[in-house]
C-alpha cells in the first residue's frame, strides 16, 4: 500500500494538516439549526468570556478618565476661584489707594489753608480799611486765587440765615424786622473747602422779636 507523502518525499504530519470549521449555524443540506460542537461552544464562551472582560476594562478606564476629569475640572475651578479672589482683592487695594490719596491730599490742603488763616484775615482786614494797594494787592489776590483753585473758599455774607453748622455767634441781639435767626454783621468770615469747614464765619445774628 502506497503512504502519502509531500513532494519532498517526507510523511506529512497530521497536525500541519489544514483543518476547516464549519461555523454555520444552519445546516447548509437540511436547513436545520445545529447544535454547537463541545469544542465550537468552548470557543463561543471564550470569546464570550473575552468580550465581556474587554467591555470590564473599557468600562473601567471610562470610569477612571471621568474620574481624572472630575478632579481636573475641581483643580480649575479653585484655580479661578482663587485668581477670582486674587483680582477682588487688588482691585480694593486700587480703590482703597486711590481713596486714601484723595483724603492725604485733602488733608494737606486743610492743613496749609488752616495755617493760613491768620494771614488771610489780615487781607480780609486790610480790604476793609482800603488798605489792600500795590505789590501787596497783587501777591494777596494770587494767594487767594491759588487757594480756590484747590477747592478753599471764603464765605459768610450779612442778612443770610444763620446755621449753627457753619456760622459761630459771637454777638446776638433781636430785631423786628427778621423772621428767622439771621446773619447781621460778619466778624471774620469763614473758609471751608468742599468737604470740611476749616473755620466757622464769626457773626453777629439777630432773632426775631418774641
Amino acid at each position: 500500500m502506497t503512504e502519502d507523502r509531500t513532494s519532498s518525499g517526507r510523511t506529512p504530519d497530521p497536525e500541519e494538516t489544514p483543518r476547516f470549521t464549519d461555523k454555520r449555524r444552519v445546516d447548509p443540506e437540511t436547513g436545520e439549526v445545529r447544535e454547537p460542537t463541545p469544542e465550537e461552544a468552548v470557543l463561543a464562551e471564550a470569546e464570550q468570556v473575552t468580550t465581556e472582560a474587554e467591555e470590564s476594562v473599557v468600562l473601567e478606564g471610562l470610569v477612571e478618565a471621568q474620574k481624572l476629569a472630575a478632579e481636573r475640572l475641581d483643580e480649575l475651578q479653585r484655580a479661578q476661584a482663587a485668581h477670582y479672589n486674587l483680582e477682588q482683592q487688588y482691585n480694593a487695594y486700587v480703590k482703597r489707594s486711590k481713596a486714601e490719596a484723595i483724603t492725604a491730599h485733602d488733608r494737606g490742603v486743610a492743613a496749609v489753608a488752616e495755617a493760613l488763616i491768620p494771614v488771610l484775615d489780615d487781607i480780609e482786614l486790610a480790604r476793609r480799611h482800603g488798605d489792600l494797594s500795590g505789590p501787596f494787592a497783587s501777591i494777596a489776590e494770587k494767594l487767594e486765587g491759588t487757594l480756590e483753585r484747590f477747592g478753599v473758599v471764603r464765605y459768610g455774607e450779612a442778612g443770610e440765615a444763620f446755621d449753627p453748622a457753619v456760622h459761630e455767634a459771637l454777638m446776638h441781639s433781636h430785631a423786628e424786622d427778621v423772621t428767622e435767626p439771621t446773619v447781621q454783621q460778619v466778624l471774620q468770615p469763614g473758609y471751608r473747602t468742599p468737604d470740611r469747614i476749616l473755620r466757622a464765619a464769626r457773626v453777629a445774628v439777630v432773632d426775631p422779636e418774641a
